[in-house]
This record gives structure tokens, C-alpha cells and sequence, in this order.
């Protein structure tokens, strides 16, 4: 690896030096819609079992479903070399569009499928390829944005502009949440099962081509034009961009995310989307209240996002991940095991909003020391593939472990296990180099004018 020094000042106005407003919501807000339909799809799955299969033992027409929904996560690392290669090549912008095309698609493809009693085993053929659609566009989504987010920041900001990636993430379950609680009150368990349960996913495909609309007009970034202007005047770089030949030149680095994934991503799935099933199977709260108490900790954990990013702006990224490595390692256990030993409501909010903090150390800058690590010609894909392995070998995975556990009679089991994903990540927090002076581009440069450092 090499480093490449210029003491250009950046041009007035030029891309990726500010961020303005739109930037943010347009790089970001994809994945409101991505994790809106994600867990729609889980929670109404009750609701629309029956209508892709037939008639019978509903348990295994939840489990049809459910291996559906869980082919999407094995598509993300699929999605995130295809569309992280497309993002180097192609463009940040371009691959935003695309993501977000590919979800409006896979939401109005589940809103219109046939069911079992008009077309047969066709109707779930139809909800098996609008899954196979998620998977991929998820697994471009996180990468895109989380490129763009960073290349379009100016450097002092890159933390802040990142964490809301998070917040849009957390805002598209919330909604999601929001919604089938409306419905719930609205429409009886019959209409619900007949048809409302097509509304969300036709909310999700409406606002997926809002966001197509907004991306369209979003600004291409100073890093990625500059690096194709090189690589198309050097003529051996461009042929290179997104490729996995030239990512293998950064095999720490691909190491290195996925390690740095592996803690954070249990850690999340567990204190997010398994806790509502834990707080009714094991600590013992009616289904409303497991509920209530996941909407109110997840709203916490959103509004914390932008001020842990900005944080790390003004003390780097590694004491953030150092503390969330330590709070995982070794609070854990004791915070799980305490947790299944309350009984109110308020006992289970405060514990659940004490985990969400911890977890708030890696998921607002998770994205943005990724896309650090990387240069430009290679962003993309860097972040892609790699978080997207880690994220369907140990995120994908957390909720089944944990109920495999429970299932065997040893759920403290589970919480080791979380524990010592975390451990492994704190090695890696603690010995790798601070991300946050790298420098993405050669418009870039400190406040005090030193001159910008970009990786090639």
C-alpha cells in the first residue's frame, strides 16, 4: 500500500467537501425503506403463511415462510460484490438508484403475488424471487450509502453525516413497528389475514420510488470523480475499480472488517430485533409490553446515533469501539441474566436502553471506519463484501443460536456466546490504527491546512 500526498486546497463548492441536508437524506434514507420491509415481512408473516401454502399445520407454514426470509439473508453477500462492484465502477449515485429500484420491485412483487388458491405453488415462487431482490439490494444498500455518506462529508463531520445510517435504519423498523400496530387496531384478524396484510409491503414499494426520485438528484462525490478521472487517464486503474482481484491487495482490510463486524452485529440483532421475542419468551412480558418496551429503547438508541458519530469526529473512532467492545465482553452476562430476572416493565426498559447504549459504540460509526479503511477504487466493494459475510455467518445467525440455546435447556449459553463474539472484536479495536485522519480524496485537507494523505 502506498500513500499519496497533495496540498491542493479544495475548490470552492466542490463535491464531497460539504454536506448538505439532501445529501444526507438521499444517501441515507434507503435504508429506512430496506429495514422497513425487512421486518414487516418477519411480523406479518403470521398474517400471510397461509395464504402461499397450503392449508394445514400452520407451524410449518410459518417455516416456509420463514426459509424464505431467511434465502434473503444469504443473498446479501451476493448483492454487496455485485452492487459494490457497480458502485466502484458505475458510480455511488448510480448504485443508490439501482438499490432502491431493486426494493420498490421486491415490495410490489410481494403486495401483488397470487396465493396458493389461485395460482398454486406459484404464488410463493413469486414471494422466493421478490426475497432473492431484497437480498441483493440490501446487500448493496449498506455499502452504497455508507461510501457515499462518507465521501460526501467533510472530514471533521464524516462520524456524524455516517451515524445516520443508523437512525434511518432504526426509523424504518420503528415505522414498521408503528404501522402493524396501527393496523392491528384497525382491521380485524380476518381482513388482516385476507389482504391487510399486503398494505405495508405497497407502503414500502410507494416509498421506495419516493426515495428513486430524491437520489436522482443527488451530487456524484469529489472522491469517486477524482478517482475515475485518474484511473481513466492512467488507463490500467479504471479496469481495476470494484474488482476482486484488485480488493484481494487489501486482504487485512477485508480481514479486519469482518472481525471488526463479527461482535457488533450479534450484539445488534440481539438487542433489536430478538429482543422483543426474549422479553415475552424468557423475561416473562405480555406481547404488548415486549413490544412497547423495544419501541420506546429502539427510539432512544435512534436519537444517540448522531451524537456518538459527532463524538467520534472530535476523539476518533477507536475509543467508541473500544468501549462498545469492553461493554460487550464482559457486561453481557451479567446485563442478559439480570434482564431475564425482571418482571416490570420499567426494570426491562432500563436494561434494554443500558444494552442499546453499549451497542451505540459500534453501529454510529461501524459504517464510516469500513468505508475509512478503503480507497476509493475499491470502497465500495470493501465494505460490501465483507460486512456481508460477517453479517449472514453471525447477525443472520444470532436469533437461531439463541434459540437454539433456549431450545437445549442452557440459554445463559447464548450470552457467552454473544460475549465472546465481542471479545474477538475488542482484539481487533484495540490493535488496529485510527481511521478517522484517513483522507478520501485529494480535495481534502485539515482545518489547520495540513496537506491531505489519500490511500491508493
Amino acid at each position: 500500500m502506498s500513500a499519496a500526498r497533495t496540498s491542493a486546497a479544495p475548490a470552492p463548492g466542490a463535491r464531497g467537501t460539504a454536506t448538505p441536508w439532501r445529501a444526507v437524506v438521499g444517501g441515507s434514507i434507503g435504508n429506512l425503506v430496506e429495514w422497513y420491509d425487512w421486518f414487516v415481512y418477519a411480523s406479518f408473516a403470521t398474517y400471510f403463511a397461509g395464504a402461499f401454502f397450503p392449508n394445514g399445520n400452520p407451524t410449518a407454514q410459518l417455516l416456509n415462510t420463514a426459509g424464505i426470509f431467511a434465502v434473503g439473508f444469504f443473498m446479501r453477500p451476493v448483492g454487496g460484490w455485485l452492487l459494490g462492484r457497480y458502485a466502484d465502477r458505475r458510480g455511488r449515485k448510480a448504485a443508490l438508484t439501482l438499490t432502491v429500484t431493486m426494493m420498490s420491485l421486491s415490495a410490489l412483487l410481494i403486495a401483488v403475488a397470487p396465493t396458493y388458491r389461485q395460482v398454486g405453488y406459484a404464488g410463493a415462487a413469486v414471494l422466493l424471487a421478490a426475497r432473492l431482490l431484497q437480498g441483493l439490494s440490501v446487500g448493496g444498500e449498506y455499502a452504497a450509502s455508507a461510501t457515499y455518506l462518507t465521501e460526501a462529508s467533510a472530514p471533521g463531520r464524516r462520524g456524524f453525516v455516517s451515524s445516520f445510517q443508523y437512525v434511518s435504519m432504526t426509523l424504518g423498523q420503528l415505522l414498521g413497528l408503528g404501522l402493524q400496530i396501527v393496523l392491528q387496531h384497525t382491521m380485524s384478524s380476518a381482513d388482516l389475514h385476507s389482504y391487510g396484510w399486503r398494505i405495508p409491503f405497497v407502503v414500502g414499494a410507494v416509498g421506495a420510488a419516493v426515495i428513486f426520485w430524491l437520489r436522482r438528484n443527488l451530487v456524484e462525490t469529489e472522491a469517486y470523480t477524482e478517482a475515475e478521472g485518474a484511473g481513466g487517464s492512467a488507463g490500467t486503474d479504471g479496469g481495476e475499480r470494484g474488482t476482486i482481484r484488485r480488493l484481494l491487495r487489501h486482504k487485512r482490510e477485508f480481514v479486519l472488517v469482518m472481525a471488526l463486524t463479527m461482535g457488533g452485529t450479534v450484539a445488534y440483532y440481539t438487542y433489536t430485533t430478538y429482543l422483543t421475542k426474549y422479553l415475552s419468551n424468557t423475561v416473562g412480558l405480555s406481547k404488548n409490553d415486549a413490544a412497547l418496551v423495544s419501541f420506546c429503547a429502539l427510539t432512544v438508541f435512534m436519537l444517540l446515533q448522531p451524537f456518538a458519530g459527532a463524538l467520534s469526529d472530535r476523539i476518533g473512532r477507536r475509543p467508541l469501539l473500544i468501549t462498545f467492545g469492553v461493554g460487550a465482553t464482559f457486561g453481557t452476562v451479567p446485563l442478559m441474566t439480570t434482564l431475564s430476572h425482571t418482571d416490570g416493565f420499567a426494570g426491562a426498559l432500563l436494561l434494554s436502553v443500558v444494552a442499546l447504549v453499549l451497542v451505540t459504540g459500534y453501529t454510529s460509526i461501524n459504517a464510516v471506519v469500513k468505508a475509512e479503511l478503503f480507497p476509493t477504487q475499491i470502497r465500495a466493494l470493501g465494505v460490501a463484501l465483507p460486512y456481508a459475510l460477517a453479517n449472514a455467518l453471525f447477525g443472520g445467525t444470532a436469533e437461531y443460536v439463541a434459540l437454539w440455546f433456549k431450545n437445549a435447556g442452557a440459554e445463559s449459553g447464548y450470552y457467552w456466546y454473544v460475549s465472546g463474539c465481542a471479545a474477538v472484536s475488542l482484539v481487533v479495536y484495540l490493535c488496529m490504527r485510527e481511521t478517522g485522519t484517513a483522507r478520501l480524496s485529494a480535495a481534502e485537507q485539515l482545518p489547520d491546512g495540513t496537506p491531505a494523505t489519500v490511500r491508493t
